[in-house]
């Protein structure tokens, strides 16, 4: 991001376009071609291909939540009104579910 904003925007000679994300020719890049791009790098790294550009904001949650940031910080970040619908985003990994049980103490039969 950072060598995006210092090197590669300011290459592109713009008109203090308000957009973070512009083409070549300075206007906003598209929802449309974000994900083309995005497939395009997913499909060169060999990912599943099931994985879309929303599923970054789904590992944004879920990485924030296994980092132990506050859930209403959580809920702000994606701009959630309700934690119901920030908690359908969280899919926590099998490593932080073991560390939550063995620290609550229920795996030693606490």
């Amino acid at each position: 991001m950072e060598q995006y904003l210092d090197e590669v925007r300011p290459a592109l000679s713009l008109k203090a376009s308000p957009a973070l994300w512009v083409t070549e020719r300075g206007t906003r890049l598209s929802r449309r071609a974000a994900n083309e791009a995005f497939c395009a790098a997913r499909d060169m790294a060999d990912l599943d291909p099931a994985l879309d550009l929303h599923s970054l904001r789904h590992s944004y949650v879920t990485h924030l939540i296994e980092f132990d940031y506050p859930e209403r910080f959580v809920q702000e970040q994606v701009g959630h009104s309700f934690s119901s619908t920030t908690a359908i985003y969280v899919g926590v990994s099998n490593e932080y579910r073991n560390r939550l049980l063995s620290q609550s103490g229920i795996c030693q039969g606490e």
